[in-house]
């Protein structure tokens, strides 16, 4: 009789553990890529790639990000797009991080420091499916920019 009761226990928590993992892969991401916002722009658009990335999810939240240098004076789109093959496209959050030490980075006067945030369950799910090394290339991570208006003041 014991010998049911285990298999019935490991039985269920198998399932229950398989069910999570399929809901908690289902839900949307946390940022959307907003096309209309991204090209509402009437100026011309120039596109960046990270300078540095780091894809390291294992090590936690907030481990799998590209740097992104972008001039002053420019806007972004306020999100990032990772392209995989297969047309794929993932949006991560952006972090201005302008005012913070970045050892080994060193940006020229006129460029701003942006980070672009992936969500790390996304991230995993990708290293899953055998895409780490397309996460680790710079050319599939894009940041969208254009020139900002200038408003003249006149007094």
């Amino acid at each position: 009789m014991r010998r049911y009761q285990v298999f019935y226990l490991i039985f269920f928590i198998t399932l229950a553990a398989i069910l999570s993992f399929a809901l908690l892969t289902d839900f949307s991401p946390v940022v959307s890529c907003d096309r209309v916002r991204s090209t509402t722009s009437l100026k011309e658009k120039y596109y960046a790639s990270p300078i540095e990335l780091v894809v390291q999810p294992w090590r936690g939240q907030h481990n799998v990000y590209g740097t992104f240098l972008i001039p002053t004076g420019y806007k972004n789109d306020g999100f990032f797009t990772l392209t995989l093959p297969g047309n794929k496209t993932y949006c991560g959050q952006l972090l201005n991080v302008g005012g913070f030490v970045i050892p080994g980075l060193y940006p020229k006067p006129k460029n701003r420091i942006i980070r672009g945030y992936l969500n790390t369950r996304i991230a995993i799910w990708l290293i899953f499916q055998g895409h780490i090394n397309d996460l680790k290339q710079p050319e599939n991570w894009k940041l969208g920019y254009f020139e900002s208006k200038k408003i003249k003041k006149y007094r």
